[in-house]
């Protein structure tokens, strides 16, 4: 239990504190219970603040809340969110290359509006992705061929400046921020000058093949699983007869069965129950080890 004390602090050092606030309000699938405190943050230096008064305290940062599932008790400490942090700018150009920094609770389709905008290609497989740009880079985010890996310059985390990105740094919906606990303020995109007709049909495209094919009629975290070699998890679901599958107000989608949809009044345990039902049933059928992207926060 929080005490008092550190509510009074918090309020005095954030801008939006919520106290006992549904995390289902706050998270694409809308299922969770309270959390103890939300806070978000204007700037970063609230962030660094609401960080530093966390000390002793549980507490854990999220941004678009779309690839997370709170649990049904809710979350007993500090949930910080990072979108109120959303500052998205050209810092530099060189010859055909442009740098754009954007914050961390920018969202992807923000960054992808952005660089629409201003005739800048890159980004266009992000233009659909409900995730915000920490997120993105914390799991290296990535669709229809392309990923945060291709067109990341540098990160910033907190209590240091920008240091340059490697490739080494990221893998298949993997960086080296989910092993190492740093926090990611915001990132530099390398991108290129481009012909804006050309980026603005390839983003219609993008956007269309995601209205066609997926399930965004249904809160959702997107693809639950990732994908495995030589696999599409969606198939290897189908395949083993589970599209359709529903526990409580959880199921599989009828459109796309690599996603689980929340179909009404689905809860966290649901959830949770479905996917590991999921993962039995396509080891029994083939073999195959399906690997969870989502992030279940108890």
């Amino acid at each position: 239990m929080i005490s008092s004390e550190f509510k009074s602090k918090i309020s005095q050092v954030c801008d939006t504190v919520l106290f006992d606030e549904d995390m289902s309000a706050h998270t694409s699938f809308k299922v969770g219970g309270p959390a103890e405190i939300v806070a978000v943050p204007s700037d970063e230096k609230q962030l660094s603040d609401v960080i530093a008064l966390c000390k002793g305290v549980r507490y854990i940062l999220i941004g678009n809340g779309s690839n997370v599932v709170f649990s049904d008790e809710g979350y007993n400490g500090v949930v910080i969110l990072t979108q109120g942090i959303k500052r998205c700018e050209i810092i530099e150009n060189e010859g055909e290359d442009v740098y754009v920094l954007a914050d961390a609770g920018t969202t992807l389709s923000a960054l992808a509006a952005f660089a629409k905008a201003n005739a800048l290609t890159g980004v266009e497989f992000a233009c659909g992705i409900p995730g915000s740009v920490g997120g993105a880079v914390f799991m290296n985010a990535g669709a229809y061929g392309g990923e945060v890996a291709d067109v990341i310059y540098s990160v910033k985390c907190l209590g240091s400046d920008y240091e340059l990105s490697d490739k080494s740094d990221f893998s298949y919906r993997h960086s080296k921020y989910m092993d190492n606990g740093d926090v990611i303020l915001s990132a530099v995109f390398k991108l290129k000058k481009g012909n804006a007709e050309e980026i603005a049909a390839l983003m219609k495209e993008n956007l269309t093949k995601r209205r066609d094919k997926q399930p965004l009629e249904y809160p959702s975290a997107g693809s639950v699983f990732k994908r495995p070699e030589g696999y599409f998890a969606g198939k290897l679901i189908e395949d083993a007869g589970l599209k359709g599958f529903t526990v409580g107000g959880a199921q599989v989608s009828k459109k796309h069965a690599g996603f689980i949809v929340n179909i009404g009044g689905a809860k966290a345990d649901d959830i949770k129950t479905l996917v590991e039902h999921i993962k039995h049933t396509v080891k029994k059928c083939f073999g195959v080890d399906l690997e969870c992207e989502i992030r279940f926060i108890d």
